[in-house]
This record gives C-alpha cells, structure tokens and sequence, in this order.
C-alpha cells in the first residue's frame, strides 16, 4: 500500500516539471540567464584550448598596450594576454562556486531535513550551532576560516562552502516544518512508514523547490565571495589567473590600463547576474504564490 501511494505521488512531480520549465522558458531574463551560463561553462572546460595565448606568456615589450586586433583584452603589466587569462580563470570561479555551493548542500541540507523532522532537542542543537554560524558576516567568517586553514584555492572552497551551510540548514528546515504536516506525510506514517522512507520519500522531493532556487542565489554569492578572497590574495594564488586575483593587480594600473580591471569585473558581473536571473526565474516557477500574482497581473492589463 504504501508503494501504492508512492507511485501516485510520482506522477505530480512529472506534469509539475513540465509546467515549470514551460514557465522558466517565458521569462526572458531567465533564458538569457541559461544563455549566458552555458557560455561560461563551455568557456571554462575549453579555456585553455580557446585562449590564444599562454595565460603566463610574458612579452614584456608589449606590457600595458591597449585592446587590440592582437590583445582584444589588452595585456597586463608582464604583456599577458588580459583576454586568455579572463577566459581561463572562468574555470577556476565555476569550479570554486560550484564544489563550494554543493559542499554547502551536502552539509546544510540533511542538517535542516533531521531538525525539521525531528524536532525537539535534536532541533535546537542543530539550529544553535548554525546560528552561531549565521551570525558572522559571511565574508569576515571565510577569512577568519581561511586565516586557520591558510590562503588557497581548495581552502577557499571549504571556507564559503561552511559560510553557506547554515542558510540550506534553515531554508530546508522551514519547509520541512510546513511539509511534515501535509495530509500525504501523515497517511505514509499511518500505514507503517519508516521515518528515512518519509524522509526520502515524501519530504525531501516537496521542499526541493527552495533549495533549488537558493542553490542558484547562493552560486553567484560564492563567486563573488570566491572574487573577494582572491583580491584579498587568501583565494587562488599567483601566477594562476582569477578574476579577483586580476581585479588586485589592475588596481595599480588603472589609470594607466584600465582595461586591466575593466574586463575581469565585466566577467564576475556577467556570471554574477546570470545566476541571479536563473535563480529568480525558477523562484517565479517553483512559488505558486509568485505565479498566481503574475497571473493576476497579467489578467489585469
């Protein structure tokens, strides 16, 4: 019986999909948000077969020249190519953001399923270690972490990944609150249900809508945190290439060469805005509230 109900529940979340990528598509931000991602990811697995030039080519005779037909990015102040070394250290934040974000998960997320669930002591236990967590600015407790772990690409990814595991621990804990009372949480545990088959079964897939959009949201703030902590030099370390670590060295010349600074931060401000119009359009996919308002908005014009 209980598989039975198992099976009934499965066939929602099939037209569901449907709907939401349907409404995910009509939004013209989100798809040129998905546009512009997938351009980075393809840019950040082939960067280094694109980039024309050595990202650690020197040509000191042609150090600071200007954007060019030969340096479309311009060179820096060793004459690397600002426009190799741009694409090439996509990798480097997709690749922080990403393992950063899923550690985030991977912690936070069963944390706030077990407080949720269980409640009682166990609850306040875990919702008291993340807020002492949540209670540092996020930045300030990634260098404080980085301070004990020391300055690197790998430390970094640890660092942001703790400084985002106690939002997933809350966000799903929320709505694992709301879910456990539902009328299909209650028959499940009246025919015998274990509580990991409720857990795994029932309540993990109908709080996922949150989760999902806060994964995208919190992709882009790892990226920046990533950009912060290497313009600080606790991130990726010379002579490899990060947008922040390049922000650092056009500091110094940005009267003389702009373009030094100019183009990483166009690329952190494109990534950055990419995963903030994905994540708000899956927000307006995945809330019923946010798409009967838009509905009745639309009707109303």
């Amino acid at each position: 019986m209980s598989d039975h109900l198992d099976d009934r529940l499965a066939a929602k979340p099939v037209s569901r999909t449907r709907e939401t990528l349907q409404t995910l598509m009509a939004n013209k931000l989100a798809v040129a948000g998905l546009i512009a991602l997938t351009i980075l990811v393809f840019v950040g697995i082939f960067g280094e077969t694109i980039a024309p030039y050595g990202i650690n080519e020197i040509d000191i005779p042609n150090r600071l020249t200007g954007p060019s037909g030969t340096h479309w990015f311009g060179t820096d102040d060793l004459g690397r190519d600002v426009f190799s070394r741009v694409i090439v250290a996509a990798r480097v934040s997709l690749q922080v953001g990403f393992i950063a974000v899923g550690f985030a998960l991977v912690v936070g997320v069963p944390i706030g399923l077990v407080a949720g669930y269980y409640r009682g002591g166990i609850d306040s236990f875990l919702m008291r270690m993340m807020d002492v967590l949540f209670s540092f600015p996020a930045i300030l407790l990634a260098i404080a972490i980085l301070a004990v772990l020391g300055p690197g690409v790998g430390n970094a990814m640890i660092a942001i990944g703790l400084v985002y595991t106690p939002i997933f621990a809350r966000i799903t804990r929320g709505s694992v609150l709301v879910v456990s009372e539902e009328v299909y949480v209650r028959a499940a545990r009246s025919i015998g249900a274990g509580n990991r088959r409720i857990i795994a079964r029932h309540i993990l897939p109908n709080v996922m809508a949150p989760i999902i959009v806060q994964t995208t949201l919190s992709l882009a703030f790892a990226i920046l945190s990533e950009a912060a902590l290497s313009f600080l030099g606790l991130g990726v370390q010379p002579p490899n290439p990060a947008w922040g670590r390049m922000l650092a060295e056009g500091r110094n010349f940005f009267q003389q060469a702009p373009w030094m600074g100019i183009f990483p931060g166009l690329a952190i401000l494109v990534t950055v805005m990419a995963f903030n119009f994905v994540g708000d359009g899956l927000r307006d996919a995945l809330d019923p509230k946010q798409k009967s308002v838009i509905e009745s908005r639309g009707q109303s014009v």
